[in-house]
């Protein structure tokens, strides 16, 4: 990767960082570019998640030198933004002009993501050592869940997530899982660390953001949600020790910081 490209993806993951802060603290920008009415704190805070998310995704394959592994985050990008954007248009008319303008913004992400996944899976392996058995056995589990939750979402099923939603809300919310699905199940099918340890850096970015709220939530949450809330605890939890685990403390597989990867 050339140092120019290379400090553009470190902007674009600037750039989705500063909108996780936003929308986790609702600042007033985020709240004025978001089309949706109706949204609860609750499901700002996951926006914010899903922006962290992102931003450690590709942060680390960029500042580890596995570039190799931006496929599998711009895969995330193209089934996240190509039916969102459908969805954008087919609903400004209820919603209002703005989700027609969001759905323009998701069409320019998608066409970044194909770009970025036809160069990225062509690029050489930089680390070529295997996913660790565990986290391995950990995606296909979270790829089961997060499709059945995301197709439950996109059909409208309540009380999927343990928030209030509205149903356009609850499509959003579908496809993000569909995403961060296919993210996952690219790893599953291509697996290597180039590819695990960016997938682990975007879950501990979503878990530290949703661990602290979901916590406080836990006293008062109606008995709807109780379950839900009680699983997604226990996932975010695990996921989140998991990812320290394998990015900090084992020595084979802890961020290496990489200043140039050359051309």
């Amino acid at each position: 990767m050339n140092r120019s490209l290379r400090y553009f993806l470190l902007i674009i993951c600037a750039v989705q960082l500063f909108f996780g802060i936003a929308f986790t603290f609702q600042f007033p920008i985020a709240l004025q570019l978001w089309p949706f009415p109706n949204t609860t704190p609750l499901t700002y805070i996951f926006i914010g998640s899903i922006f962290a998310a992102a931003a450690a995704s590709t942060g680390w394959c960029v500042l580890t030198g596995n570039s190799a592994g931006l496929a599998g985050v711009a895969l995330d990008y193209i089934t996240i933004f190509v039916p969102m954007s459908l969805f954008s248009f087919q609903i400004s008319g209820i919603v209002g002009s703005g989700a027609a303008l969001f759905g323009a913004a998701l069409i320019t992400g998608a066409v970044f993501g194909i770009g970025l996944f036809l160069w990225s899976r062509r690029l050489p392996i930089r680390d070529a050592q295997p996913t660790p058995p565990l986290v391995r056995w950990s995606f296909i589990v979270f790829v089961i869940a997060l499709i059945a939750a995301g197709i439950a979402l996109v059909l409208k099923v309540p009380n999927i997530l343990p928030w209030t939603l509205t149903p356009e809300l609850s499509v959003v919310a579908g496809w993000i899982f569909i995403g961060a699905a296919a993210y996952f199940g690219y790893g599953v099918l291509r697996p290597g660390w180039f590819n695990a340890g960016g997938q682990l850096a975007g879950f501990l970015a979503y878990d530290i953001v949703l661990i602290v709220p979901f916590l406080q939530r836990l006293p008062t949450v109606a008995d709807e949600f109780r379950f839900g809330l009680y699983f997604y605890t226990v996932v975010v939890s695990y996921s989140g020790l998991l990812a320290i685990y394998y990015l900090f403390i084992n020595r084979a597989t802890r961020v290496k910081i990489v200043m140039s990867e050359g051309r």
